[in-house]
């Protein structure tokens, strides 16, 4: 097997070219082995609010304070001899990969519990319970908590866990829901909110979508959706939508930004592949409709990813909103299908992902905007990685109109994770691990 592609970042720049997909894997590749280790040992803590918690009374989240039981302790103030304790008490050894970072002038920490800690477990959840166990124990130390108070410390760090599954309330946050909520095999790195990925690379709406294609794709080979003909078809896919391969997605952006719409895309898409012969005129009807037929199946697949992502990043950027990511995704491929009477993206899966997908984000449901889906969400897991990258370019394009705002939900770890290169630059850290 042997595909090359070019790889541009998302100002239409050069990055890699003669790559053969297979070096994109994320078995292979190791950027993409980096971002998933450091995803699975990487929390935020934030130190403010536990600093506030403890100072109210209020513990284990919404509706829950013990009046008259505050403690006054200057968390933030002594961010630096903190981040040190908790450094200490995480690391395995002298020399090991442990990384404890002050963020935010003392508000946060982010915390990088050593590899050793995760490789030592069955899944990856000693990230937060490893980082919450050092930070309560820095606390009672520093300030000389006694026993009878020391379960507050607990409270304003673990939420209210174990009483909850999760550490609901809790002061430290992971980009990754526990094991509990996964929605079957391979689920874990597709359960990551949207709304994170957007505030973790700064907006970016191509390296928005560059980073949940990562998370995805990864899925995929995890939970065994990559194996034998169908690694090709899902990198390939991976590399003309997540990564700019080829510099599809921004020229289709650049032609069509400034007048076209999802119809207009859909022609460019049909221009392109038929430019690179990817597809051809199969026979003409007595209408003058043209059937098609695909001579690459996969790389027609790769291109109408490429122009669902354009066609999301035309409209969404059109409304400023990410409400109508869902009905993009649904009718670009309708109309595609009807245009070339081949398949859409990932053979009609992102097409029936849409449909409900528009019920449950905005129509009579409404239960939530784009921003809280994943694609672990049983509304949005149908896709085989190739619908959520869309929407989390959408989010970042979003203009403040959601009911779930960036601010509300990912304010924490965008700022943490954010911080980190590869998190907020995946196009360019893939690109430079070949």
């Amino acid at each position: 097997m042997s595909d090359k592609v070019d790889i541009y970042d998302d100002r239409g720049t050069l990055l890699e070219s003669g790559v053969d997909i297979m070096a994109l894997a994320p078995t292979t590749n190791a950027a993409i082995g980096k971002i998933i280790k450091d995803t699975k040992r990487t929390v935020a803590v934030n130190l403010a609010g536990i600093e506030k918690g403890l100072a109210t009374g209020k513990y284990g989240g919404k509706g829950r304070q013990i009046l008259g039981r505050g403690l006054e302790y200057d968390i933030v103030g002594n961010a630096d001899a903190i981040a040190e304790s908790v450094a200490n008490l995480v690391k395995t050894s002298d020399d090991d990969d442990t990384n404890v970072k002050v963020i935010g002038g003392g508000k946060q920490l982010l915390v990088q519990v050593p590899s050793a800690r995760t490789d030592a477990g069955a899944d990856f959840v000693s990230g937060s319970t490893v980082s919450a166990a050092a930070v309560v124990q820095t606390i009672i130390d520093t300030y000389n908590t006694d026993m009878f108070d020391a379960p507050l410390v607990k409270g304003a760090v673990w939420g209210s866990y174990p009483q909850t599954m999760d550490m609901s309330g809790g002061n430290v946050a992971s980009i990754l829901s526990i094991p509990q909520q996964n929605e079957g095999l391979g689920f874990s790195l597709r359960n990551i909110m949207t709304n994170h990925v957007a505030a973790i690379t700064g907006r970016k709406a191509m390296n928005a979508a560059a980073l949940s294609s990562i998370y995805e794709q990864a899925g995929m080979f995890e939970m065994g959706n990559a194996v034998g003909s169908f690694a090709r078809h899902q990198l390939l896919g991976f590399a003309y939508q997540g990564l700019n391969a080829n510099n599809i997605v921004y020229e289709m952006v650049k032609e069509n930004g400034k007048t076209g719409t999802v119809g207009s895309v859909i022609e460019t898409v049909v221009e392109k592949a038929l430019e690179a012969g990817i597809i051809e005129v199969d026979h003409k009807a007595p209408s003058g409709y043209n059937f098609y037929k695909a001579n690459d199946v996969s790389m027609w697949n790769a291109c109408a990813a490429a122009g669902q992502l354009a066609a999301t990043l035309v409209n969404c950027a059109a409304g400023r909103a990410a409400q109508n990511v869902s009905s993009t995704i649904l009718y670009f491929n309708d109309m595609l299908e009807k245009e070339t009477g081949l398949p859409g993206c990932d053979m009609g899966r992102a097409q029936g992902t849409g449909v409900g997908f528009s019920f449950f984000s905005h129509s009579i449901y409404g239960g939530g905007g784009p921003g809280i889906f994943n694609g672990n969400h049983v509304v949005t897991r149908h896709s085989r990685g190739f619908a959520i990258p869309c929407v989390s370019a959408a989010c970042s394009l979003d203009a403040g109109t959601q009911m779930i705002t960036i601010e509300k939900t990912s304010g924490l770890v965008g700022n943490v994770f954010g911080s980190i290169e590869e998190f907020r630059e995946p196009i360019k850290a893939v690109a430079g691990a070949l």
